[in-house]
């Protein structure tokens, strides 16, 4: 005991056992999740259990290197693969007009998993009994040789490229012991940082010169006229 505090007298009379949670039903709650599943993908047949997502990068710096399933296409790449927007969610693709295309090689990989996607959907018509068919509609042949997909991250999968540089030999510019780069990095970030001054004066010192030299050429017409 320290100092003049009061004597600890612990009484458990609260009503402990309400707030303790156990999960004793986790075993029973895989299986209704699982049927849950399987009467989804019933219902949805033939369509897949999911919806198209666009291949988006991380945010942060830390993981921007990382590509990820997103939260819907824009507008400009479903306009890019011709896919009417209002028709779009109906045919699976989800839409996120918010979202803007800062990399163009971002979207050319949008677009082209758009057009793959269109190329293997199997559209089915919306009356079955119609005697002439909308465009875009598959054929008889077509409706029954459809299965189901459970995911379309299956058939078009989300990959993340690993790139690796092969081993090479360190050239003699490498080697030197001299060469620091720290030093390198710091003249890179300098010079990148005032690339602009550098240019200014550049060019305020090249006017300048060739105000210099058109008074010159001035004066000597002046004094050759005398």
């Amino acid at each position: 005991m320290k100092h003049n505090n009061i004597i600890p007298n612990i009484h458990f009379h609260k009503d402990w056992q309400r707030y303790v949670k156990t999960w004793f039903d986790q075993p029973a709650k895989k299986l209704a999740r699982r049927r849950t599943r399987a009467t989804r993908a019933a219902k949805l047949a033939p369509r897949p259990t999911d919806l198209l997502r666009p291949a988006v990068r991380c945010p942060t710096l830390k993981y921007n290197m990382r590509l990820r399933a997103g939260r819907g296409f824009s507008l400009d790449e479903l306009k890019a693969a011709k896919v009417p927007r209002k028709q779009a969610l109906s045919i699976g693709i989800p839409v996120d007009h918010r979202r803007k295309n800062r990399s163009q090689e971002g979207f050319q990989n949008n677009v082209a998993r758009l057009k793959a996607y269109k190329s293997r959907l199997i559209l089915f018509p919306l009356n079955p009994t119609a005697k002439r068919a909308r465009a875009g509609d598959a054929t008889k042949a077509e409706r029954e040789k459809a299965t189901q997909v459970k995911s379309v991250q299956d058939v078009l999968p989300i990959v993340n490229p690993k790139i690796r540089s092969k081993a090479r030999v360190l050239t003699a510019r490498e080697k030197n012991p001299n060469r620091s780069v720290v030093e390198v990095m710091h003249k890179a970030r300098m010079d990148k940082r005032l690339k602009g001054q550098r240019e200014k004066k550049a060019k305020e010192k090249k006017e300048g010169k060739m105000k210099k030299e058109k008074k010159a050429k001035a004066e000597e017409e002046v004094t050759g006229d005398e």
